[in-house]
């Protein structure tokens, strides 16, 4: 099968900064996925090369099989929300339906439509006068009536209160669904990303952490209590992302349910990748682990903050010893 989207190496630099650096992916089709990472990680960089408003300095990257805004045929198979969702202040939302129909070979209406009155917008109300919320489903709509194979969505609910970004997650999954499409969804929100994606990008300091189906990325991930020394007995193909000691009464993640803390003075909790499942007769104890957990491990060791002040981290190589 074709990928969604497909990276070899591929690199994006400004002057001497480096907004990506060596990215290798490979996205297949019917996922909805979660592109996840601190500011300046390189998310809104990877989706501007996604649909070709930005050119790679390094590498290659293609999108449904071709390189991206390859022409007009493939333009219309990638719809766009961008981070600010702009719509035209001056037009109304029933003028911005009229346009996406001239502009797009194979626009819906009566998907459009329906999206407007699921989202009660009233199509005669001049964009300028809608809410955050509102605009942000009104530049879905724009999008999903495309009929596209690709919806690619950069922080489209950052700024939305509550309800909104509720409205907003529930408009999308109906929209993917109802087309049949892929789509890519930067977020902050974990819990966004969790509800409604099930393949995970995590990127950090220009590079990919891990990626992958949510399902496959938690099957390899489990947390693990035992003593500090013992971690060293783990299997080979077990390697610790994060460690938390014990006696500083702290977390590992940040998921609600999360480690626990305050045990034995030498007792901590580890999050391992592992290919297998860990013995159950190892001097330790395992627990499934979630998402949150997963992604903030990961961005925790990036940030050089894999454990609380005081505590020890043992790396892959001290854990196979």
């Amino acid at each position: 099968m074709t990928p969604v989207l497909e990276a070899v190496k591929l690199g994006k630099r400004y002057g001497r900064h480096h907004a990506l650096t060596d990215v290798d992916l490979n996205v297949p089709p019917g996922r909805v996925i979660g592109l996840v990472g601190p500011n300046g990680a390189g998310k809104s960089t990877l989706l501007q090369l996604a649909c070709g408003l930005i050119a790679p300095s390094s590498g290659t990257i293609r999108v449904l099989g071709a390189a991206p805004a390859a022409g007009p045929a493939h333009l219309a198979r990638v719809g766009f929300v961008a981070q600010d969702t702009p719509v035209y202040a001056d037009l109304s939302v029933a003028d911005h339906l009229r346009m996406g129909a001239r502009l797009n070979p194979r626009w819906d209406q009566a998907l459009a439509r329906r999206r407007l009155a699921r989202s009660d917008l009233d199509p005669r109300q001049k964009a300028g006068r809608l809410s955050g919320g509102q605009r942000a489903q009104l530049a879905l709509t724009l999008a999903a009536a495309k009929r596209p194979e690709l919806l690619i969505l950069d922080e489209p609910a950052a700024a939305l209160d509550p309800l909104a970004r509720q409205a907003f997650l529930e408009h999308l999954t109906e929209s993917v669904a109802e087309l049949g499409a892929a789509a890519v969804l930067s977020s902050h929100a974990l819990s966004d990303v969790r509800r409604v994606c099930d393949h995970v990008i995590v990127l950090a300091g220009s590079r990919v952490l891990v990626a992958g189906d949510v399902t496959d990325l938690l099957a390899g991930h489990v947390r693990v209590t035992a003593r500090h020394a013992d971690l060293a007995r783990l299997p080979g193909g077990a390697e610790i992302v994060r460690y938390t000691d014990g006696a500083s009464g702290g977390a590992s993640g940040g998921a609600p349910g999360g480690a626990p803390g305050g045990g034995a003075p030498d007792e901590g909790t580890a999050v391992v990748r592992t290919d297998r499942a860990l013995p159950s007769d190892g001097p330790w104890t395992t627990a499934d682990i979630g998402l949150e957990e997963v992604v903030l491990a990961h961005l925790g060791r990036a940030a050089g903050s894999t454990t609380p002040a005081g505590s020890t981290t043992p790396t892959p190589a001290e854990a196979h010893r």
